[in-house]
């Protein structure tokens, strides 16, 4: 009987921390890819084998008891020195187990990053990776994500920031839209052309400076396209809409070849800064700190990305 009755309480723990921070048993169930009732069922055996109430539950709402809030401190304690259990068996190893979900953005996530990521796992066979790619600001815990890949996003001062890289932009056109208009020369000379906004990095004003003198310049532009898509802005300006800003990656092909050409290339917009960013915690897995060290040695080295200036 007392065999059949063994319970793993680890798992418990986990799934009643992941319950008070997702909010509610539903969105627990929904971020551990499991059903309601069972949620409810591994929460009603904690709160059996601890012989207090936990929870408080109505229709519309959720709270700890005092019991539940004191319950929730010790738990993330317990799972944090199982976690350094966990990696302390696998230390002779250096083998990081379990599963590390990230969060990156399209372009990098799809393209950039894929083969880095594929040695990762080829190295590591007893890690497994969730690889959601998403330009959204991230929310650790409602997406019940360990890292996330920010391009040009703010440091929030909440989490944990390692700048990685920077990315060079381009302010890019098609010869046969230039051909239309007066000469560029000048960065002001850009406003008068028509636009396709990158509107999570410029919408309808644009700002460069100088690469010898650092001196600013800023213009108003009036978008014909306006997207959160920077393979959308690429393919407009591609088909010759109007002048994109973009990644410099992503069009030093068709500058080669001829198909855009870089407008006024002694004035750029300021790089993009890349971060890792990943929840404070008390203990952080393997997993995550082999993935940032993943990260610090392949992301300069890219394609199109370089060393943060002044480092």
């Amino acid at each position: 009987m007392l065999k059949n009755e063994r319970i793993d309480r680890v798992e418990l723990m986990r799934t009643f921390v992941r319950i008070v921070e997702a909010g509610s048993l539903s969105a627990a169930a929904r971020q551990l890819n499991t059903t309601q009732a069972t949620i409810s069922r591994r929460l009603q055996s904690l709160e059996a084998m601890l012989g207090v109430k936990l929870l408080l539950r109505t229709t519309h709402a959720m709270k700890l008891t005092d019991d539940g809030e004191r319950g929730y401190q010790h738990a993330k304690h317990i799972i944090d020195a199982w976690l350094a259990l966990e990696d302390g068996l696998n230390a002779a190893k250096d083998e990081p187990v379990g599963t590390l979900r990230v969060r990156a953005p399209h372009a990098f996530g799809q393209q950039q990053l894929l083969t880095p990521l594929l040695h990762f796992l080829a190295r590591y066979p007893n890690l497994s990776v969730e690889w959601m790619l998403n330009d959204k600001t991230v929310d650790f815990l409602s997406d019940n994500i360990d890292c996330a890949i920010r391009v040009g996003a703010e440091v929030d001062p909440a989490t944990v920031s390692v700048l990685l890289a920077e990315v060079p932009r381009s302010v890019v056109a098609t010869p046969e839209l230039l051909a239309e208009f007066d000469p560029v020369s000048e960065p002001h000379q850009l406003s008068a052309l028509p636009w396709i906004a990158l509107n999570t990095f410029y919408q309808h004003n644009v700002s460069l400076s100088h690469q010898i003198s650092r001196q600013p310049v800023s213009f108003p532009i009036t978008p014909r396209l306006s997207t959160d898509s920077i393979y959308v802005a690429r393919n407009a300006a591609l088909a010759g809409l109007g002048v994109a800003i973009v990644s410099s990656w992503t069009v030093e092909e068709d500058i080669a070849s001829g198909r855009l050409v870089e407008l006024v290339a002694d004035w750029q917009a300021a790089p993009l800064p890349v971060h890792l960013v990943y929840p404070w915690a008390r203990y952080y897995p393997s997993r995550l700190r082999r993935f940032l060290e993943l990260m610090k040695e392949v992301m300069p080295e890219l394609a199109g990305m370089r060393q943060p200036q002044g480092e």
